[in-house]
């Protein structure tokens, strides 16, 4: 998994290696700040906090051990650490360990080594926080919401599916709710009491990409694979994962074993493989996607459509949410109007599911009444009042510069959420400089962190 725009803390007294972890780390997509002593890292800790911690152990004011006892000890860690050290030895790292550290590396560091532990480090952390935010729930997504036809079709279809093995390839917008069908699936399969590994490949190099799915022999709790088997694996947008490493992972599927890198010993494979992509006959077109993986993965198609087809679960979907965010996060309860509604129901919705959730959780917090209205909805939604019979001016009938600010915010957002966030990827796709596409983005007022897949 790439974890979208996460923000880490490089602490280490040598400039040199600070400054190479940064640039390799922010080619990742990751935001970084550096510190070159205990001090400077208390001082940038409080300052942001960050989502990671790379912490050198020998440093000349306060050692990278004391100070992770200090942040321990005073219950301010709040995220994890990997410690490094090039003189580290077991007694070290036991102690880095049970002071909470997630992992110990030691220098010269291997780079590969050192993105991979970041992944799994970050994906750990976002697993403790949801598992959290469900504990603390009492409405939890079990299937996709909904009673409009599109929802019942697509209900029957994966019960039809489940009474067979085969591979499912998921198409559909960004948004509409491709991960949560994949869950679904895995919960009304057999095989519903082993593991559900997501793996998301927008935004990593072909290397990490091989690495994450396949292991290594000096890490092979690392593979995907290895964690999946005799479960489910779901692949986020397969079509970006690179030439090479979608070859040797239908290779993998089709004779039922896989190599760790580095190791000839095959390893016995037996997983349910449901893939998901956004435009799949673009994606076969241009070739990102194999056609020899796509056959394979396309017995079972299953094509979920964009919100916009079925808009009538739009007031089921308020509902939900704003039951939700009231038990999850004690946000105080408020109704939509059915003016409100209907506004909303005929909202064309370019980001799907995950932009209905957004805007709940949006009005929830901002607003201070307990109805929310049409005029609540609308500025929130950036669309103009209505000067006419239609409930939306149409584009063409804005000003140039309001017209072009409009496309380019949905457009942008979309590329980003193609990219779970990854500002690189977006800026090589779109042919724009990452500097200035920074700059775009905040003068459209747009946070990566909030496109996430």
């Amino acid at each position: 998994m790439n974890t979208d725009a996460a923000h880490i803390l490089v602490v280490d007294d040598e400039a040199d290696i600070r400054q190479l972890m940064k640039e390799i780390i922010e080619e990742e997509g990751y935001s970084v700040s550096i510190a070159e002593n205990a001090k400077v890292a208390r001082k940038q800790k409080r300052e942001r906090r960050p989502d990671l911690i790379i912490l050198d152990i020998w440093m000349p004011d306060t050692d990278g051990i004391t100070l992770l006892k200090e942040w321990h000890d005073t219950g301010s860690l709040g995220c994890p650490v990997i410690m490094i050290s090039g003189h580290g030895t077991v007694e070290t790292a036991v102690e880095a360990t049970r002071l909470g550290a997630y992992d110990f590396i030691e220098k010269p560091l291997s780079i590969s080594k050192l993105l991979i532990t970041i992944n799994r480090a970050l994906e750990m952390a976002s697993l403790q926080k949801e598992n959290q935010g469900l504990r603390k729930q009492a409405h939890t997504v079990t299937e996709p919401l909904g009673h409009s036809a599109q929802m019942e079709s697509l209900r029957e279809q994966v019960k039809r599916m489940n009474q067979h093995d085969t591979a499912v390839l998921i198409s559909g917008e960004s948004g509409s709710g491709r991960t949560l069908f994949a869950r679904y699936i895995h919960q009304h399969s057999y095989r519903h009491t082993a593991k559900f590994v997501h793996m998301r490949v927008a935004g990593m190099n072909a290397e990490n990409q091989a690495l994450e799915l396949f292991g290594s022999h000096n890490m092979p709790i690392a593979s995907r694979l290895a964690q999946a088997n005799g479960g489910t694996l779901f692949i986020k947008d397969i079509a970006d994962m690179d030439d090479a490493v979608q070859a040797r992972l239908l290779n993998s599927l089709e004779n039922q074993y896989f190599f760790h890198n580095g190791s000839g010993e095959a390893i016995k494979l037996n997983i349910r493989i449901i893939a998901a992509t956004s435009e799949l006959d673009q994606a076969l077109n241009s070739g990102r996607l194999r056609e020899d993986l796509y056959y394979f993965l396309n017995i079972v198609p299953l094509y979920i459509p964009p919100l916009r087809e079925h808009c009538e679960d739009v007031p089921d979907l308020l509902e939900f949410y704003v039951n939700l965010f009231v038990t999850q996060e004690s946000l105080p309860y408020r109704r939509f109007t059915v003016a409100a509604q209907n506004r909303l129901r005929n909202y064309p919705w370019p980001g799907n599911v995950r932009e209905l959730k957004n805007l709940v959780q949006r009005l929830l917090i901002l607003g201070n009444s307990i109805t929310i209205d049409i005029d609540e909805v609308d500025p929130a939604l950036n669309v103009q009042p209505r000067t006419s019979n239609h409930d939306h001016l149409s584009i063409y009938d804005l000003p140039l510069r309001e017209a072009r600010e409009q496309f380019e915010r949905a457009y942008l957002e979309h590329r980003l959420q193609e990219a779970g966030g990854n500002v690189s990827e977006v800026a090589k796709r779109v042919g724009l400089e990452r500097t200035h596409l920074y700059r775009k983005l905040r003068a459209l007022d747009i946070d990566p962190k909030q496109t996430k897949k």
